[in-house]
C-alpha cells in the first residue's frame, strides 16, 4: 500500500505517529517530562465528499491532550486542506508543521517569543548545541559499530517515550463514542485547547462537508501510572498498549 500503509491500524498509527512523533519529540524536551498522569483524544476521518467512504482507519482530524499536572501537552493532527472556493476560507487554514509553547507571560511561535498583551515578538536567546559527527542517523550507525552506548546522541529510552505518547492518544480515540459533531462540553475549561478543538472542527467544515452529517468521535479521559507504564483501571485501553503478535514474530515480555 505504499504510504497509506501509515492508515491502517494493523500496520501504522495514523499522522500522530507519523511526522507528530517527532514533533511530540520536541515538545518533550521543552517539558522536560515522561509520561502523563492522563490522556484525552477527539477527532475523526473526514472526506469532501459526504456520502464517501475511503478505506484508511486512522484519523485524519485528531486532538490529543496530556495531563502532566503542572502543564499540558496538546497534539493537534489536521490533515485536510480547506476548499479555496468557499468563501472566507482562502489561508485560513494553513499547512504547517510546527511546535508552539505557551507559558503565562507569553507564546513562544515561528522563532519569536510574543509576550502578552504585544503584538510583535521577540527574537529568541541563541543557545549553543552539539550534534555529533554524521547527524542523528550517522551517529546511530557509529554507535552500532562502536558498541559504545554512552555516545549516542539519545538513549533509546527518550524514542521509546515520545512512542509512548503516540500509543496514548489513539489508546483514547480508539475507545470513543459518538457524539454530535460539535465542541464537547466536558472537554475541559482550557482556553487553548478549547481554541484547538473548535478550529479542528472549522478546519473539517471547510473541506465543503455537511456538519449535520458527520460524527465527531470523542475518547474516554484515561488516567495513565507513567511509573508502572499502565492505565489506572482501564484493561480495555491496557489492551491496546501492545500487539497480538503472530508467532514467530513475536516480541517477548523481557528482553
Amino acid at each position: 500500500m505504499h504510504y497509506n500503509w501509515h492508515w491502517f491500524w494493523d500496520f501504522g498509527n495514523g499522522d500522530i505517529g507519523n511526522q507528530g512523533v517527532h514533533e511530540i519529540d520536541i515538545a518533550r524536551w521543552a517539558l522536560g517530562g515522561t509520561l502523563p498522569k492522563s490522556v484525552v483524544s477527539l477527532g475523526g476521518r473526514y472526506v469532501d465528499e459526504p456520502d464517501f467512504k475511503d478505506q484508511g482507519e486512522t484519523p485524519n482530524q485528531l486532538v490529543s491532550v496530556y495531563d502532566y499536572g503542572d502543564s499540558l501537552l496538546l497534539f493537534e493532527t489536521r490533515g485536510l486542506v480547506a476548499n479555496q472556493k468557499i468563501p472566507g476560507i482562502a489561508g485560513k487554514f494553513p499547512q504547517k508543521v510546527t511546535n508552539e509553547l505557551y507559558f503565562e507571560s507569553g507564546v513562544v511561535k515561528d522563532g519569536r517569543f510574543f509576550p502578552n498583551g504585544k503584538g510583535d515578538g521577540e527574537p529568541l536567546v541563541k543557545v549553543d548545541y552539539h550534534v555529533p559527527p554524521g547527524g542523528n542517523f550517522g551517529n546511530f550507525i557509529n554507535c552500532v559499530r562502536s558498541r559504545k552506548r554512552e555516545e549516542l546522541a539519545a538513549d533509546i529510552l527518550e524514542g521509546h517515550l515520545s512512542s509512548a505518547l503516540c500509543h496514548l492518544g489513539n489508546a483514547s480515540y480508539r475507545l470513543a463514542k459518538e457524539r454530535p459533531f460539535e465542541k464537547p462540553k466536558d472537554f475541559g475549561d482550557n482556553q487553548v485547547v478549547g481554541d484547538s478543538v473548535m478550529t479542528l472542527l472549522e478546519n473539517t467544515k471547510a473541506i465543503g462537508v455537511n456538519p449535520e452529517k458527520l460524527t465527531l468521535w470523542v475518547g474516554p479521559k484515561l488516567q495513565f501510572d507513567p511509573d508502572r507504564e499502565k492505565f489506572v483501571n482501564s484493561p480495555e485501553a491496557d489492551r491496546l498498549l501492545r500487539r497480538d503478535y503472530r508467532a514467530p514474530f513475536v516480541v517477548p515480555e523481557k528482553v
